[in-house]
């Protein structure tokens, strides 16, 4: 992973001792945050200069983080990447965070505009064969649910990479994350009317892509 410049600290709190990074061994003062905060408040403590508390948020949410983000980008390294930059922005925006949706949608939204930027502009050919395969959700008639041998696992994934970025993201969120719409609405900066049509858009060409299978 590339070096990068830690991030700077919220307007008004301390300079910090280190940056914010991936989840490593856990420390007894962060297990004790965790256990008894949630995260609005942990939230506030982070934006006051609490690296404790914020590395109990990081903990929190980068593995549904680090899935969505492969998901999207169907690259480890780059899903790393791209979750570890959300989170040094996300260091440096807390000031900026309202609490008009949860912390995990605010990551979602960070961590998606990320992938979506990589997605538009890729510095390389997505790899089919590095993208996780989609786990199947309770929908019979849905794409994850036929997904039964290889082949069609491998059909799937050509399809979900063929999709525009736009679909791709509402499909994953809806499908893969279980987001309602509303939060996706606010993920990707979008009506709810707009994501139930890429929704319709994605899940029509998916299951068409996917017919010889059926």
């Amino acid at each position: 992973m590339r070096n990068r410049i830690g991030p700077q600290p919220p307007r008004g709190a301390s300079p910090p001792t280190r940056p914010p990074t991936l989840p490593s061994a856990g420390v007894a003062a962060e297990q004790a945050l965790a256990d008894a905060l949630d995260d609005g408040t942990l939230a506030v403590r982070a934006s006051e200069g609490d690296e404790d508390a914020f590395a109990v948020l990081v903990r929190r949410h980068s593995g549904r983080l680090l899935a969505l983000a492969q998901h999207l980008l169907g690259n480890r390294t780059d899903a790393e990447d791209a979750v570890q930059e959300a989170f040094l922005s996300a260091w440096r925006r807390l000031p900026e965070f309202r609490h008009s949706a949860s912390f995990g949608t605010w990551m979602y939204r960070i961590v998606t505009n990320r992938c979506l930027n990589t997605l538009r502009h890729p510095p390389h050919p997505l790899p089919l064969d590095t993208l996780p395969e989609p786990a199947a959700v309770a929908a019979d008639s849905s794409p994850p649910r036929i997904a039964e041998t290889d082949a069609a696992a491998a059909a799937l994934t050509k399809a979900l990479l063929g999709l525009r970025p736009e679909l791709r993201v509402c499909w994953v969120l809806r499908e893969l994350h279980g987001l309602h719409y509303d939060e996706i609405a606010h993920v990707v900066g979008s009506s709810e009317q707009t994501v139930r049509g890429r929704l319709f858009r994605a899940r029509r060409a998916l299951m068409e892509a996917m017919r010889p299978w059926r």
